[in-house]
């Protein structure tokens, strides 16, 4: 993290400033509504400074793309949905049943503003290497959510990672294919019930 006159972006290093903070959320909300009324080429650099009344040039220092924004945004967004998912948590038997539930929770929130969501998963599928720390923070929020499906907030074990991120990867694939009309909500919860049962596999089954 750097100070106000180089780049800001998102590192956990040092922590932003109450106003800081408060310009950075402007930021995500302008980019936002924006691409949720016009999806990925709605969001211009230039609007969106304009929208969250920040100088050009700050949102440069903030965000230095509009993919590294957009991605930001996303994590952002599953940040939200991780805070609703807490307050009302998967009702589940079974760990497979709570993260399929709770995925299809986040897909139908998603579900609701297509629009944004396929600006964010496009930036996703464009991000290079210089968005690395944001895509990682997507990931991380991913995992997370579903972590706390499973009831497993920490010392989660390598088969039980390794089963998290290939369901990460499905509900990725799945969103993509929603998105480009390959694949119809039924067919997303299928494939979404039918990956989560690898948590609920014997470990030398795996």
């Amino acid at each position: 993290m750097k100070s106000e006159a180089g780049t800001v972006g998102t590192s956990p290093a040092s922590p932003l400033t109450e106003r800081q903070e408060a310009r950075r959320r402007r930021i995500l909300h302008a980019t936002a509504q924006l691409a949720g009324r016009g999806g990925f080429d709605a969001v211009q650099m230039r609007e969106v400074a304009e929208s969250s009344q920040v100088a050009l040039g700050t949102l440069y220092r903030y965000f230095p793309s509009k993919i590294h924004l957009l991605v930001a945004t996303m994590q952002d967004q599953l940040e939200h949905m991780h805070g609703t998912l807490r307050k009302k948590p998967p009702a589940g038997e079974t760990a497979a049943e709570r993260v399929a539930e709770t995925l299809m929770r986040a897909f139908r929130a998603l579900q609701r503003e297509p629009h944004l969501a396929d600006a964010m998963v496009r930036a996703l599928t464009f991000a290079d290497r210089s968005v690395s720390p944001e895509v990682d923070q997507v990931s991380r929020q991913t995992t997370a959510i579903i972590l706390d499906a499973m009831g497993l907030d920490q010392d989660p074990t390598p088969d039980q990672l390794s089963a998290v991120r290939v369901i990460e990867h499905t509900w990725h694939s799945a969103l993509i294919t929603w998105l480009s009309g390959r694949a119809s909500i039924a067919q997303v919860k299928i494939d979404i019930e039918t990956v989560c049962r690898l948590i609920d596999l014997p470990a030398e089954r795996r």
